[in-house]
């Protein structure tokens, strides 16, 4: 075993007279990121300064009683020449977030630690599933920014006349759906389900589609276009826009054109039905994208995959529910399937069409490709 090069984000070199609190400091903010590597003995120019003794009942006293809640903590020594080093393991957390004895959360941040902002600190939470961004109360919203026809349309599909209600009824209703928060301001989800400019007051809301000429990001650029609306509008015309994109191959047999096996409409209808229930609403600036391009397709959605949820455990069915308030409307509006089967759906799709397809989780985005030639081809 050799000594990192250098510090990143994901190694740290710490000499031995470090303190507890410091310490506990970097493991909170590796347990919240992707998990790391703490080299104890070691300088920041990586010139080993080395150990007195051992640390490792320190180490393992820290992560038990200096990081709430506790975690499992990796501890390894070694020996360069006559001076001796440890290496303390931080694993990815799976009871996110963490913070100090002294209530304070850390993230890590290229090769340095910091205190985490509000956002980073929502997002944190809402990974561990304590804490819905879509139920949150935009409060620089009104009531009239709801579309009341779309509403009426909604509780119709519980024999509710929602029209002929009183005032004081129909109030009740889109409270008790968590349309309208306590406030009297519309949440995030009803906005976002029934909101006539959702966009106004959530610019992230939105979906962008572009289509490449080539292979490759820099191609010319053969079509470009934006989507806002509410979240059923956003999907269905994201959807045309692909199905006016996208080439369908097929062969002559004899005086007929036969078209090539392809995807069904359902697959790419579920692909944007989960990034727009799944992403992460409290990322800023950042709206979902479709890329498609002359080989393959792809879709991004802003936001990791939940603390208990891998790629692996997707392709076989396991569901989450990052904004369960958006997962509710938009089963209830038929748009998702409520057993959990769409992402092995469009998987089993692809493998039966002889497709490339592949789920990537990094930085702070979900990616799915889908190619769109056979691997023979």
């Amino acid at each position: 075993m050799n000594i990192p090069e250098t510090e990143n984000q994901y190694i740290e070199f710490k000499t031995q007279e470090v303190s507890s609190r410091d310490l506990a400091e970097e493991i909170v903010a590796f347990a919240n990121w992707e998990g790391g590597e703490i080299w104890l003995g070691v300088e920041d120019e990586r010139r080993i300064a080395g150990l007195s003794r051992s640390y490792e009942e320190d180490v393992m006293n820290i992560g038990r009683t200096g990081v709430i809640p506790p975690i499992n903590l990796g501890y390894q020594e070694y020996s360069f020449g006559e001076q001796r080093v440890a290496r303390i393991i931080i694993p990815k957390g799976v009871d996110r977030p963490y913070y100090t004895s002294r209530n304070r959360y850390y993230i890590r941040v290229g090769s340095t630690k910091r205190i985490a902002s509000r956002e980073e600190l929502i997002r944190l939470f809402q990974a561990s599933g304590l804490f819905h961004y879509d139920l949150i109360e935009l409060n620089s919203s009104r009531e009239r920014e709801l579309n009341y026809s779309e509403i009426a349309d909604y509780f119709t599909r519980y024999q509710i006349n929602f029209t002929e209600e009183s005032e004081q009824e129909k109030r009740r209703l889109i409270q008790t759906s968590d349309i309208l928060g306590t406030q009297g301001h519309p949440t995030v989800g009803g906005l976002l389900i029934f909101g006539i400019t959702p966009e106004r007051f959530l610019p992230q809301a939105g979906i962008t589609f572009a289509h490449f000429k080539g292979r490759e990001i820099n191609a010319d650029l053969l079509d470009k276009k934006n989507f806002g609306g509410n979240l059923p509008r956003q999907v269905d015309n994201a959807l045309a826009a692909i199905k006016a994109n996208l080439p369908i191959a097929s062969t002559l047999q004899g005086t007929k054109r036969i078209e090539s096996p392809h995807y069904s409409d359902k697959v790419f209808r579920e692909l944007l039905v989960n990034a727009c229930v799944h992403r992460n609403y409290s990322i800023t600036g950042s709206q979902i994208r479709v890329f498609l391009f002359q080989d393959r397709i792809e879709f991004m959605s802003p936001g990791r995959l939940p603390n208990t949820v891998n790629v692996e455990k997707l392709i076989v069915g396991t569901s989450y529910a990052r904004n369960p308030l958006l997962v509710r409307f938009m089963e209830n509006l038929g748009y998702m399937d409520k057993l959990g089967r769409g992402l092995p759906m469009v998987y089993r799709e692809a493998k039966d069409l002889n497709r490339f397809i592949d789920f990537i989780d990094e930085g702070e985005e979900f990616r799915v490709i889908l190619g769109l030639n056979a691997f023979n081809n």
